[in-house]
Formats: structure tokens, sequence, C-alpha cells
């Protein structure tokens, strides 16, 4: 690097002041100090017993009680075990269910069983059936097929929900109320009832033909809209413009909101007092919804499925959904199914004590495991449970029964964690939606996946031991935040670009990577300079980019190369150069940044990745009073807990953490002195002596 350079990037450092947002407020949800909180943690698990005799059932809770157990989730997946015809209600196994439980001092949370609905439902209401874009009406062949806004679905579904939520509401067992599991994972639907419910939908949002003729760009390829009436229901599988893509989406998004709203409404009427803990999947691929702009509508803590299996790079895949699902609510991740095994995998002896211990790290309260009983049939046979086919307890009981007392004596020691995350990640559904939109342009032009991009900006943190927020930046308060990291955001709406804009003016330090801010809110190009409505805010202005092969970006002392084969042309008009391509013609910037208001606005001219989005952080964490965690060796991750400190080796090896003082290992109970070792999969949490 140049002299020139290297001043620049030094002065650009030092005048980065620390940025002190407001408090985060207390953990337990506000106006409910009994609600779970500071100094709980609970372990229990999944229970179905629609198939389970009074005996085993009675089994079945002694053997939870005996691991320490505290919380079963039941009441999911089972609509017609409570109603086995319409209007006929029978709760009598479950009241039993339910006295044992209170009896053996388990804690219920009991899910509303919206998913699936009922055969009988869909015989009688053939609008509930889903209706593929080829126009086949599809019988309910798997859980996730019902459609959601028929209007008689949602009849039956507030019924079941009240008549289920007045039965139990003063049941000492009742210790929070779910909404239909996996809510996000059902099918998009293609009925003429459909169409005529998108078409209102539509009305709503844009209020005139004109104004939709406007943001589905209709001018192009003579697609223009002449009335209501010839709108169309636009493809979810292609083809078709990419505006009418965004827009089938949100709608379904919306769709799914309205449901879990009209859920919440009913829980605040019967059962005000008890919180909502749902496992809700709104990143599912499938359909989705955009819960981080709406979770304090119906969410009051954030809760998940945890499932490492499911992601190429498990500690950072998992550890992103883990934070989306948290958002920017002040309360602790509940993990509402928790691994076991994986589907055709029986299980590997610690990983769930692993996993258990790692949210732990994220400010997670609870694990339940899925599920307590391996299922003889239906549509999950092969994925293995607490106790085998045969009734007998598995070995993985015993490890359940290792977390329990393990958590036990945890939260008593600052757990759950209390989080206050200094850096904020940005996410958004429309964003997900807009950048995996069908078609061939879109897929030609992004070719580094938006969530790829967003755990490559989350791992370096991770691995420095640091805790970050995702959150949709339209619909939070950032002040929170001192350093905001925007990677790929390539939709960027008029809310999202005012909120950054405001951060950094406000004192704020924004970096953000490539592909970003390219199209709007209607999921068109801007037609301003890019990136779109904050080209003044980065002071730059970017069109060119190429695809090359390894670039080499010179980042103060360091040359650092990538292999993603995208990098844009940075043309800075106020903002400072203060990293370079080495081996590209014309050594274009590949960093930049600019002074805005009272912050910066750092500018990445290629996709996040870690190799580049390290270093760059390194050089930011003293100027914004972040300090990074305890140094861990490659694969280990750990948190400092009111003076103690969790390390969790989350690879299958062993790994030796270097200790500045002797250490005595409150999980382990052993004395560590010079070093600390971990063995494949462990976990300690070590305190001074």
């Amino acid at each position: 690097m140049n002299a020139k350079l290297r001043k620049a990037v030094a002065a650009w450092i030092l005048a980065i002041a620390p940025f002190c947002g407001s408090a985060a407020l207390a953990q337990s949800a506000e106006g409910h100090p009994d609600w779970p909180g500071s100094g709980q943690l609970f372990v229990g698990t999944c229970y179905q017993p629609v198939d389970r005799s009074r005996e085993q059932i009675q089994r079945d809770i002694a053997l939870m009680r005996q691991a320490g157990l505290k919380v079963v989730r039941m009441g999911d997946l089972s609509w017609d075990y409570f109603e086995p015809a319409e209007g006929r209600f029978d709760f009598a196994t479950f009241d039993w269910i339910m006295d044992r439980m209170h009896d053996a001092g388990i804690k219920v949370i009991l899910d509303i069983p919206g998913q699936p609905a009922p055969i009988w439902l869909h015989h009688r209401y053939p609008g509930v059936d889903i209706v593929t874009q080829q126009g086949t009406r599809l019988h309910a062949a798997e859980r996730y097929m019902d459609n959601i806004g028929d209007p008689d679905y949602r009849r039956l579904l507030a019924r079941m929900a009240d008549t289920l939520t007045s039965r139990y509401a003063r049941h000492p067992a009742l210790f929070a109320i779910g909404f239909n599991n996996e809510i996000g994972n059902g099918y998009l639907s293609y009925s003429p009832a459909d169409r005529e419910r998108f078409v209102e939908w539509l009305k709503k949002r844009y209020g005139s033909v004109e104004a939709l003729n406007k943001a589905w760009a209709t001018q192009r390829w003579s697609r223009r809209i002449n009335a209501w009436d010839e709108v169309q229901l636009p493809y979810a599988e292609g083809p078709g413009p990419f505006e009418r893509y965004l827009d089938l989406r949100r709608y379904w998004s919306d769709t799914t909101i309205d449901v879990l709203r009209e859920l919440e409404s009913i829980r605040k009427k019967n059962v005000p007092d008890k919180p909502v803990i749902s496992n809700l999947w709104d990143g599912s691929g499938r359909k989705g919804f955009d819960y981080l702009a709406t979770q304090r509508e119906y969410a009051s803590y954030g809760a998940m499925g945890f499932y490492p299996e499911y992601y190429g790079d498990p500690p950072v895949g998992t550890a992103f959904d883990a934070l989306m699902i948290k958002g920017g609510l002040h309360t602790p991740i509940w993990f509402n199914e928790f691994t076991t095994g994986s589907p055709g995998v029986y299980g590997t002896k610690g990983r769930s004590r692993m996993w258990a211990h790692f949210g732990l790290l994220l400010g997670a309260q609870t694990a339940l495991a899925w599920t307590f009983n391996t299922h003889l049939g239906g549509e999950e046979q092969t994925l293995f449970g607490l106790i085998d086919h045969d009734d007998q307890p598995s070995w993985k009981l015993k490890e359940w029964a290792t977390i329990a007392g393990e958590f036990a004596r945890l939260q008593g020691l600052g757990f759950p964690r209390e989080t206050r995350p200094k850096i904020a990640i940005a996410y958004s559904f429309d964003n997900r939606i807009a950048s995996s939109a069908p078609g061939d342009g879109v897929r030609r032009y992004l070719t580094t996946p938006y969530l790829e991009q967003a755990h490559n900006a989350l791992e370096p943190l991770l691995k420095d031991n640091i805790d970050a927020a995702v959150v949709n930046i339209a619909h939070e308060d950032l002040s929170r935040y001192r350093l905001v990291v925007v990677p790929g955001l390539y939709l960027l709406d008029d809310a999202g670009a005012n909120a950054l804009r405001k951060f950094v003016a406000d004192g704020g330090t924004v970096i953000m990577t490539a592909f970003s801010a390219k199209v709007n809110a209607h999921n068109q190009w801007y037609d301003t300079p890019l990136p779109g409505r904050l080209s003044d805010v980065f002071g730059l202005h970017t069109s060119e980019f190429y695809r090359t092969g390894t670039t080499v970006t010179g980042l103060g002392d360091q040359a650092i190369e990538s292999k993603i084969a995208y990098y844009e042309v940075l043309e800075p008009s106020t903002a400072e150069t203060i990293a370079l391509f080495s081996n590209v013609d014309g050594t274009p910037p590949a960093i930049s940044a600019n002074r805005f208001g009272k912050g910066r606005a750092i500018y990445v001219a290629t996709p996040a990745q870690p190799q580049i989005m390290r270093p760059l952080y390194r050089q930011l964490y003293a100027s914004l009073g972040i300090e990074p965690g305890p140094k861990t060796p490659e694969g280990v991750y750990a948190r400092e807990v009111d003076g103690r400190v969790l390390y969790v080796n989350t690879t299958s090896e062993s790994r030796e953490v270097t200790l500045d003082s002797p250490m005595h290992g409150a999980l382990s109970g052993k004395r560590w002195s010079g070093k600390l070792r971990l063995e494949p999969l462990g976990v300690d949490l070590l305190e001074k002596q």
C-alpha cells in the first residue's frame, strides 16, 4: 500500500468515534416479569401422545421426570385428535394428560394445531385444498398442504383456537401458547378464489390499475393491464416478470401474518397471562413470510427448530438462523424443537449436548428435544427420538438428562445470557425473495446467493466471539447498534434506505457490500445513481461490474485474495479509497469510506466474504468500542458470562485453548492450568479458582 493510501486508512479509522446506542431493555418480556427471563433455563421435549395408551403415557412422563425435563410441547399436528369431526370436540384424554404433567411438575407449551387441517375439513370444504399453478387440485398428501387463505379454514381454525385456549387457560400446567407449527412451510395455491383474494390485496396495496401498471412495469413487453379482472396470479416457478413474483410472495406472506394476528388476538382474549412461543419456520424456501417486520405482533420469544445437520456450515448457518429468529426482541431464544439426530441418522453421542451449549452462547434459554418417542409411522419414520421404536429409552435420554442437569446448574451462573449486540446484520424477506426470483436475468447476475453473503458477514464476528443481531433495518431502532452490516441487500426500499441514512447521519457506521441497493420496493432497478437512494451517503457511484478470476485486495499490510468472481467499479466522489484491487486493470478501489453527518459509510466492491470482512471488522473494533470475545482455536466458540467463560468445541477433534491463569471447570470439575483441553464436541465453563 502506498503512503498516501496508508495515511487515508489511518485517518478514517481514527475519525470513527464510539457511537453509544440506547441501552437494551430488560430481558423479560415487557410488562410480564413472571414470564421466562433471567436466571431460568429449560430443558424438555416435544411430545405427541396421540397414539400412546394411558399406560405408555404414564411411563413416558415418569421417564421425563426422572431425566429432569421441565417442559413439554404438545398439541401441534393434532387437530383431529381434539376435533375428530366438525364441531365435535373430545378433550377427555388430553385433560388427563395435562393433569399428569402437572402432577409430575412438568410445564406445557400448548400449540394450537392449525396445521395440518383434518381430512374431514378438506373433504367438506375443498377450498382448503391446494391448487397448483397448472390448475391441478391436490389432496392433502402431507401436513403442509392447507390453503390458509381459505375463509372456511380461517373460521374453523379460530373456533379451534378459541375452544382450546379457553379450556386450558387456567390449567396449572399451562406455560405458554404456540401457533400453527411451521406455518411458513406451507404451499402457495392457484384456485380461482386465491386469484380473487390476490386481486383484493393488490387493490388495497396500489389503489388503482394505473398504480399497479407502474409498479409492475407493464409498459414493457406489451403487458399492460386495463382492468382488475385481467390480473392473473403470477407463477411462483416462472415464467414471469420479477415485480409480479415479488408481490405474489408478499401476498402469501401477508396472508400468513394475518393468520398469526388472528391467533394472537384469541390468545390475548383467553390467556393474556401466558406468552406465545411458536415454531413458525419463517425462512422456509417453499413459502416463508416477513417475520422480522412483524414479529412483535405475535411472538413473545423468538422460537425455532434447531437442526444444524441441514446446514453446510452448521455453526455459522445455525447461528444466523437463531439470531434471525430473535431479531430485535429483548427476550431469550427458544428452541421449540431440537435435534436428537437427523433424518436417517440415529444420532451422535455428545452432539445434542454440544449444540445445546452452543445455543446458550447465542442467548438461548430452552432446548426441547424432537422428539420424545421415535415415530412408528407417518412422515418422519426415520427421525429418531429419545425413546426407541420398542419403547426402550436410548442413550439419548441419558444425554438429555445430562443437559437438563447442567442447565439447572448454569441458570444460577448468569444464564440465559442477556445479549446486547453492538453490531447488526441487515436481512429482509423482500430481499430474499427478490434475490432468488426465478428467471434467467437475476440468477445470472446474482451469482453469490444472498444468504451465503449474510453468513459470510456473520462468520468473522462469530469466530471473534462477538455478539451480533440479525434485523430488518426498516423496522428496528438502529440507534441500539454501533455498526450495521448490509451484505448483498439487493432490494433496498425507501424505509430501509431512510433508516440507514439516519443511522449514519447520527453517528453510526455502515458497511455495505456489492450487489446491494440495486432494486427498489417494486423489484425494479433504481433510475438513480447506485447504490440506490444512498449514493450520497456512501459518497460514490457504481454502475460497472465485471467477473474475473481471483482478485487481490490490499487492506493495510494484507494482500487478500477473493475467489468470488465479481467486483464492482467504485467511482468515489466524496469517499476516500481505503483499499485497492492490486491485480485488476487500473487498480480501482476495493473498499471506500465516506463521512456523512456524524458517521461513516463504507462500501466493499466485492460480495461479502470472510477473508475481507474479518480484517475490515478488526480495524473498526477499537474505534467503535467493540471488544472481541475470548480467543479460541478454529471450531471453538466462547462467551464471557458474569466473569466466567463458556467454551464449546463444535468439531469432532480435540482442541486446546490457551489460558492466562489457572481455572476451574464448573462443568468438568477439573482444574486447568496453562491450557484447557476440550474433547471432541466438548464443553466447559471456566471460572477463576
